[in-house]
């Protein structure tokens, strides 16, 4: 049962940061079993009253929600073979990773983040928000002010086209998403110490179900892209 992460989640990626190589790793992959893959094992169960609400068809097993400690270094500058934080993902089960709307949380010694969004660039999806936000603006506008976003600590992140025209007379908000190559709301501004007890839970579950409609809205969009593109 999840009672929060222990320290020695962090002093494991701190340890692995500065001793990044599979001899470091295998001689401690116990610890990386108790105090990482179980932990995190642990919070996946812990959140799935509140993912279960969001829809029936989301991914809950939790080796399938959990990112791999290695990481893929083949088209990647950086080639250090293993993470020194941990994310999860919590998306429409057996949809690739590229094309899902997804709810995530990432663990650092840094950090405590988690949000809601898609992954990178998108562009078959953006284009079906942007199409829905040019002939829906007041529907999309409503969506973002029932999640209450922006706001203090959990805002609209993403890259976005420098020279994308935005249509007139849309409201700030619409403004601000309509030009972006990807999307994503992300929390921040999170203790680290959040992580250590129960909180994590409680404030992590209270954004997902904040964000439902959101999640709702972006998930007709990459359905609606993913449709396009195929057709």
């Amino acid at each position: 049962m999840f009672q929060g992460f222990p320290e020695e989640t962090i002093r494991f990626f701190l340890g692995l940061r500065f001793h990044n190589d599979a001899a470091y790793f295998e001689a401690h992959r116990n610890e990386y079993e108790q105090y990482v893959r179980e932990p995190f094992y642990a919070f996946i169960d812990a959140m799935a009253p509140a993912v279960k609400q969001i829809a029936d068809d989301m991914e809950l097993r939790p080796a399938r929600c959990l990112a791999r400690i290695r990481r893929d270094t083949r088209f990647t500058k950086d080639k250090s073979p293993y993470r020194d934080h941990m994310w999860l993902l919590f998306r429409r089960g057996g949809e690739e990773r590229e094309n899902a709307t997804m709810y995530w949380f990432e663990l650092a010694p840094e950090r405590v983040e988690w949000g809601l969004g898609f992954w990178g660039n998108n562009r078959p999806v953006m284009e079906a928000l942007r199409k829905r936000i040019r002939e829906k603006p007041d529907e999309v506008a409503d969506v973002f002010a029932q999640a209450q976003v922006p706001a203090p600590g959990l805002d609209i992140y993403g890259e976005r086209y420098q020279r994308m025209a935005v249509p007139p007379g849309l409201s700030e908000t619409l403004a601000e998403i309509y030009p972006r190559k990807e999307l994503y709301i992300k929390r921040t501004q999170v203790p680290i110490r959040v992580a250590y007890s129960l909180e994590v839970v409680e404030r992590c579950s209270e954004d997902i179900l904040r964000l439902k409609p959101l999640y709702q809205l972006m998930r007709k969009a990459a359905d609606e892209g993913m449709a396009a593109l195929q057709g």
